[in-house]
């Protein structure tokens, strides 16, 4: 044997030995683990590379397993491992080459290159009109089967379907969410539905030209599922797969607003009857004032009978004044003044938010005029009026003329008493200290009345 040809099979083993170690002698990892490890690498799990190779999960199993026998031929086994190998980031050839070396399939040789030998000029081809129709019918021969395939294939295999919003299985989105747009892609014009639990008919859309499609749904509190397939409207084949996406709505947690009422202190005294009533209400949409009579201010006697001759409203009770609604500014802080009569008064303040959840505080006031306030309003007619106030004769110049019009009004304050001579009674009503006495006598009839907290109003001879 000679020196060239001892070179040459020493490159022949060498290459023959590829792939069986590495540089450190240790044996080298087979090809199962070399694509095992690729797609760790990559960080995706076997489905999802099913659905990127469109190679079913069991035959990517196999490959990484190397059981070559779970695998239907060696045609599909290499257009398997070849768009793995590309989807992996690996070089398709030599994934080929160790994959039928683990085999034990032989190496193909380099082939020996014979010099062709020299041939005379081959003479141009006629067309003659046979060979023109057998071209023609070869071609629309092609032409039908190539139709013929394509149309087996569509009728043989199932749509794809694929979900992008959301792109994950299990979502969660904002506690005020009501619906959701659901995204995809599938074949073009293929219906896709979506199917829901507690739903009689499933959400239907068909994809686009593009084969995009999207689909708004409801949502409810807590977990929703939706169940999407697609159908292709000509073969109705069904999508191979159900794709299920879980869209978790949280439940509103409702708190109750938090309620600070800064005036009035519990059991403050007023001197008259405009109460300001303030604080800060949190998580609140409103703020009402309720107020309740509980009786005489502590300390004075109770008012003595009225008249007979009085208004039947002067011997009952005050009645309890209208609810103040107080504006809740962005801050929480509210303020309304509440107008109440002499005597002990609760008062009610509550919040009350969106939802209905309502707070509630309650203080306790005193209402105990200082002197003598006395209004005099003239309703159904005309009288004219001469007031004495301690004693003294008062000015009375707040009507327009000397005879006070239906609709005028007169206030006076005093310090002990205040004593009025009316022109007509019946059309005079009185409000003292806050509490509305209304007429006390007759329409027509000239009367003077007393007024001398806390006794009753009573009437005097006085012109």
């Amino acid at each position: 044997m000679t020196t060239r040809d001892e070179a040459r099979r020493g490159r022949a083993d060498l290459h023959a030995g590829i792939g069986l170690t590495d540089v450190t002698g240790d044996p080298a990892p087979g090809l199962p683990q070399r694509l095992f490890a690729a797609r760790e690498r990559k960080g995706v799990d076997l489905y999802r590379a099913e659905r990127d190779t469109k190679i079913r999960a069991r035959y990517l199993d196999a490959l990484e397993r190397g059981d070559w026998r779970a695998l239907p031929g060696a045609v599909y086994t290499k257009g398997f491992l070849r768009n793995y190998a590309l989807y992996l980031g690996l070089d398709p050839e030599e994934v080929l080459r160790d994959w039928r070396h683990e085999r034990g399939e032989a190496r193909e040789r380099e082939p020996i290159v014979v010099p062709r030998p020299l041939a005379a000029p081959r003479q141009g081809l006629a067309f003659s009109p046979a060979v023109v129709w057998a071209a023609l019918l070869t071609v629309g021969v092609i032409a039908f089967a190539v139709y013929l395939g394509v149309q087996v294939l569509r009728f043989a295999r199932p749509p794809t379907l694929t979900v992008s919003d959301p792109a994950v299985a299990v979502s969660t989105v904002e506690e005020s969410t009501t619906t959701y747009v659901l995204r995809g892609t599938s074949i073009p014009g293929a219906t896709v539905s979506v199917a829901t639990p507690g739903r009689e008919q499933p959400y239907r859309v068909s994809a686009a030209a593009d084969g995009t499609w999207s689909v708004e749904v409801d949502l409810r509190r807590g977990r929703n599922q939706f169940d999407i397939s697609a159908v292709d409207p000509e073969t109705h084949k069904v999508s191979e797969t159900i794709t299920q996406r879980f869209i978790t709505v949280p439940f509103l947690v409702i708190e109750a607003p938090t309620l600070t009422v800064d005036q009035p202190a519990e059991g403050a005294t007023f001197e008259n009857g405009a109460i300001p009533v303030q604080g800060v209400a949190r998580n609140a949409e409103r703020v009402e004032i309720t107020a309740a009579y509980l009786g005489p201010a502590e300390g004075e006697p109770a008012p003595a009978s009225p008249p007979p001759s009085a208004s039947p409203a002067a011997s009952q009770p005050p009645p309890a004044p209208a609810p103040v609604v107080a504006t809740v500014e962005e801050d929480g802080s509210f303020a309304a003044p509440l107008d109440l009569t002499t005597g002990r008064w609760a008062l009610t303040v509550t919040a009350s938010s969106k939802e209905g959840k309502t707070t509630s505080l309650s203080r306790d006031v005193t209402v105990a005029y200082e002197g003598v306030t006395l209004t005099i309003n003239i309703k159904g007619g005309r009288a004219w009026l001469k007031i004495w106030v301690d004693g003294g004769l008062y000015d009375q110049s707040q009507c327009r003329t000397d005879v006070c019009a239906d609709g005028e009004t007169v206030s006076v304050t005093g310090q002990r008493s205040i004593e009025v001579r009316t022109g007509s009674s019946g059309v005079t009503w009185f409000t003292l200290n806050g509490t509305s006495l209304g007429p006390l006598g007759d329409r027509g009839v000239p009367e003077t009345w007393l007024f001398e907290p806390p006794r009753a109003p009573r009437q005097t001879g006085r012109t």
